[in-house]
């Protein structure tokens, strides 16, 4: 089976390729299709292509065995590149957003000239809501797969780009049928799904990187683990510290105290080994013991 690297590598440069070829063409036909919102939408495509290089630099530096500076390895730049893809999807929806409602209220005050739009610009439109369906499906469930934050993160920005395509679409649509103000309304609404995917993505990554308490997930592992031992152990703190798509636990339990140390060290080693052996992100789980209360 693929590792989960060279999985997150290839979905990145699938992405990537999508991207230059849809920032070309969009921009390109956005202008002579006098589309806005089409236009809007490939600057769009423009600012992914942008932060796909980054997340391609941030991803190589994340594959990077531990050394001395860094003992629990370069994964944290998972997370990292996260927050890059969400400063960029949030700068571009303003930008996209300041732009439409300009030319909206242009349209509005009889100070822009209603260019008709061409039918091509419906067709592009029409090619990028397809793909992005495609990349959004395959991208989703390799972030499932690898359990990376910027994989997600850029399969959540496929689904926005989804949502933006519709609205280009309908707005291209009206624009054809001689109702001019809808396509840069469309951008405007192009840049809302933007900026709220762009606002998503920031808050999870940055919880990622805060180190919150550990998720529902990761304390049912540690309780069934627990109950393995028959009432041996009790479980009285849970803390996590995450790095890119790994984490590790510092756990404290209560044990008997008529327990020798060496069946304390024992049991111990035990349950470490028993949590270690449940999940493949988590790489280590420090255990802390001392007589139950």
């Amino acid at each position: 089976m693929m590792n989960k690297e060279k999985l997150s590598i290839i979905t990145v440069n699938l992405g990537l390729f999508y991207n230059i070829i849809l920032s070309l063409i969009k921009t390109f036909f956005g202008i002579v299709g006098h589309s806005t919102s089409l236009l809007a939408d490939g600057i769009n495509s423009t600012s992914d292509v942008v932060y796909y290089i980054a997340v391609k630099i941030l991803l190589k530096i994340a594959n990077k065995p531990a050394d001395k500076e860094h003992p629990f390895g370069h994964k944290q730049m998972e997370s990292i590149a996260s927050i890059v893809i969400a400063a960029f999807i949030i700068t571009t929806a303003i930008a996209i957003a300041w732009n439409s409602l300009n030319t909206l209220i242009d349209f509005i005050g009889g100070n822009e000239p209603h260019k008709n739009i061409r039918l091509i610009t419906l067709y592009i439109a029409l090619f990028t809501f397809i793909s992005k369906i495609f990349l959004s499906i395959y991208t989703m469930n390799i972030g499932k797969k690898t359990n990376n934050p910027a994989i997600q993160a850029l399969a959540s920005d496929h689904i926005n780009d989804i949502y933006a395509s519709s609205a280009v679409i309908i707005g291209i649509f009206f624009a054809i049928n001689n109702i001019y103000w809808v396509d840069p309304l469309a951008g405007i609404v192009v840049s809302v799904f933007i900026l709220k995917t762009g606002v998503e993505i920031l808050k999870k990554s940055t919880n990622e990187m805060m180190d919150i308490a550990p998720t529902d997930e990761m304390q049912n592992i540690v309780n069934n683990c627990a109950n393995r031992f028959d009432d041996n152990i009790t479980i009285e703190s849970i803390l996590s510290h995450r790095y890119g798509n790994h984490y590790s636990l510092n756990i404290t339990i209560g044990i008997d105290g008529e327990l020798s140390m060496n069946q304390a060290d024992n049991l111990a080693d035990r349950f470490e080994k028993e949590l270690l052996s449940k999940d493949d992100d988590l790489k280590y789980a420090f255990i802390h013991y001392h007589p139950r209360k």
